[in-house]
């Protein structure tokens, strides 16, 4: 089995979904390339690009894909066709939206069934609006001309289903998987502070509510926080931690690997308004810390109801952050169940498999 995976960028959730996929298909014996673009990531893309080069046997193939639409995509189906076809790939799976793009139609040309994987992003758009039209109406262009979809969650399969439709194409749902060795308590520096939060620096994250419900409990007592990450809109969140006045206990370290931000925080918070199904939730369960997490996307189909805050918005987000402080103790050992009933139940190989299954069906021989 010779599978080619196209997307765009080479960097978040995405990313990682895409380089356990190809690691795993390799040690299960399926040759495996990787065609992403090459204006993204920068050099920390290039290390993580450099790790998985090994169980690329297909080689990886880098070329400007722009996250907008652009007369360039025209050439850049051309040379994942042409690269499709030099591989004799035996399937093309899309991840992303310019990822499902090029897949889909050079599969098409090429007579080679595709697999596509939204991970969100189109799906946040509506019809009511002229750019949502527009990409929406794409993605039910190219649902017809695809093979198959393999959803990593099941809100992101309805969704999908109400705005653009399957076409009784095959399809299936499967968790974004972690490696067994993932599973570990981490070890907290002594200075961690109550509350970590990792990802990007920008709306749909829901940075801002986050500073200022920690603002809203720190009226009552004095709470930290820790921010890992980067963004378009880091400077607008430290000057909104200042205009707060909490910006002597927040603490913005930039990007780290996971596990460092882990370590800088107790409890891990996700406010999030939009999500499809973060790989950073998994992680954090994996590392058994207490979470809480607005309950959008299909991020409920793995945290209890306890964990999850109803409503995206400031004072419910309050009202979570002050109850697991005061039960912090009960919050650890609920977090420690959990990832032992995860680790047991959602794993790189069982997504793997699942995948290649999709693949048969399509009529992709081992």
């Amino acid at each position: 089995m010779r599978v080619i995976h196209v997307f765009r960028a080479p960097v978040g959730g995405l990313f990682r979904h895409v380089c356990d996929l190809v690691k795993a298909q390799s040690q299960a014996g399926i040759e495996t390339g990787i065609i992403c673009d090459n204006l993204t990531g920068g050099d920390y893309a290039n290390k993580l690009i450099a790790e998985i080069g090994p169980f690329c046997g297909l080689g990886i193939s880098r070329m400007p894909m722009p996250r907008m639409p652009a007369l360039s995509d025209l050439a850049t189906t051309r040379e994942v066709t042409k690269l499709a076809a030099a591989h004799r790939a035996d399937i093309l799976h899309g991840h992303g939206s310019k990822g499902g793009l090029h897949a889909r139609l050079a599969g098409s040309k090429l007579g080679v069934p595709s697999v596509y994987t939204p991970h969100g992003g189109v799906l946040n758009y509506s019809w009511s609006s002229p750019s949502g039209a527009i990409f929406l109406g794409t993605e039910k262009y190219l649902a017809k001309r695809g093979s198959g979809f393999a959803f990593v969650c099941d809100y992101e399969r309805r969704t999908f289903e109400t705005k653009v439709g399957t076409f009784g194409k095959p399809h299936i749902v499967v968790h974004n998987g972690l490696w067994p060795e993932e599973f570990s308590p981490v070890k907290q520096h002594v200075d961690a502070t109550d509350f970590v939060f990792a990802g990007e620096m920008r709306y749909n994250k829901g940075v801002d509510l986050l500073l200022e419900a920690v603002a809203e409990v720190s009226k009552t007592r004095p709470v930290t926080l820790t921010l890992a990450g980067d963004g378009p809109q880091i400077d607008e969140y430290k000057a909104l931690s200042a205009r707060l006045g909490i910006e002597k206990s927040t603490h913005f370290i930039g990007r780290v690997p996971i596990l460092k931000a882990f370590a800088s925080g107790r409890i891990f918070v996700s406010p999030s308004r939009f999500e499809s199904f973060p790989y950073v939730i998994m992680e954090a369960i994996a590392a058994e810390l207490p979470v809480i997490s607005t309950d959008v996307g299909g991020i409920a189909e793995v945290l209890p109801s306890t964990m999850l805050t109803r409503s995206v918005d400031v004072n419910a987000l309050v009202d979570q952050l002050r109850r697991v402080l005061s039960n912090e103790q009960s919050a650890r050992e609920s977090a420690r169940q959990l990832a032992a009933q995860v680790k047991a139940t959602t794993t790189v190989t069982d997504m793997m498999q699942r995948i290649k299954e999709l693949y048969r069906t399509l009529g992709v021989k081992t």
